[in-house]
């Protein structure tokens, strides 16, 4: 595995994240998100370790709905048989969507963030995840009604006591970075060292605006969604062993000149769709890490290839002609 510094901040952190979406959730219909029961999420969560992906990312409201927090409590679960797993983990969780067995009632459990909320929402989290402290605590939207005065009094306070290491942020457009760090500065502290953003080789925008942001201010990038909802990691012309979700089907429906190419362009390479998706995020300079999610500890051995594929500069050209920058960007860099 290889490492890298998380934004500006002295943490270091395996290439690969492990998300855990997944974990305990359960399907609604055919084609959405399979559940990953909680013996497959010790299994996957131990291979991990092993193969050297020290970073975690979940959220408090992750498990499935009318169970969220089960993948927190998955995680405390498995962090409770001890042998050095909490030890060994930098955790990130995240704070402010809605959820049904919400800690808080009344107008104040609706979603958004506040420093009410966030005090409690994390006491939450510890309890579930079975620690005393998180490692990175992220937002999961932004939260425009509230003053980032009052945010940093929460945040800050949890870092004094402890309780949080880093904070991080997620869905952010590039204004709202500035903003968050031009508050923290004024209150000479550090900020942000994190942004989560959906990023892709079919989803390129972000490469206008929040990633030159981010990068810019020293906020490192996590990605979700780096497969597009499981679409760059299948060869669209072969039977699917699994069915694609109904997101990646919509994908699909859209964009299967592109993706018949790639996974042409994928077989003269000799490299699995996803690892070549994968690859190409890591070459970016400005991205910490691709958040995978693994459904099993054969996925997730087959993944660990990505980060050893150097992708050649004929290669990315090649990536580009298939999927194309936003026209946005095409503009930009035309000026």
């Amino acid at each position: 595995m290889k490492y890298g510094y998380l934004g500006k901040s002295g943490l270091r952190v395996s290439r690969l994240c492990l998300g855990t979406a997944a974990f305990g959730s359960l399907p609604t219909k055919e084609g959405e998100y399979g559940s990953i029961s909680e013996q497959e999420a010790f299994k996957i969560m131990d291979a991990a370790l092993d193969a050297g992906i020290n970073f975690f990312d979940t959220a408090n409201v992750y498990g499935g709905i009318g169970h969220r927090g089960r993948a927190e409590e998955i995680i405390g679960r498995w962090f409770a048989q001890g042998g050095n797993r909490r030890e060994r983990v930098v955790l990130g969780t995240k704070v402010g969507r809605v959820f049904e067995q919400d800690e808080l009632d009344g107008p104040n459990k609706e979603q958004g963030l506040s420093l009410y909320k966030i005090r409690r929402h994390i006491e939450a989290s510890l309890k579930r995840l079975q620690t005393d402290h998180i490692e990175l605590y992220q937002m999961h939207h932004v939260d425009r009604h509230v003053q980032w005065e009052e945010l940093w009094e929460a945040f800050e306070g949890l870092v004094r006591s402890g309780k949080v290491d880093y904070i991080g942020s997620s869905n952010f457009a590039g204004r709202d970075l500035t903003r968050a760090q031009s508050a923290a500065q004024e209150r000479h502290y550090m900020g942000l060292v994190s942004e989560q953003h959906g990023y892709n080789l079919l989803n390129r925008f972000p490469e206008t605006d929040t990633m030159p942001t981010a990068r810019e201010l020293g906020i490192g990038i996590t990605i979700w969604s780096p497969l597009a909802r499981g679409l760059l990691a299948v060869d669209v012309s072969k039977p699917s062993i699994r069915p694609l979700t109904v997101d990646a089907q919509m994908l699909l429906e859209n964009h299967r000149s592109q993706m018949e190419q790639f996974s042409a362009l994928c077989r003269e390479l000799g490299e699995q769709e996803a690892n070549i998706s994968l690859a190409w995020l890591l070459a970016n300079p400005a991205v910490t890490a691709p958040v995978i999610g693994p459904s099993s500890v054969q996925e997730l051995e087959e993944t660990l290839r990505s980060v050893e594929i150097e992708l050649d500069a004929t290669t990315m050209k090649q990536l580009d002609e298939i999927f194309p920058a936003s026209r946005e960007l095409s503009m930009f860099k035309q000026t």
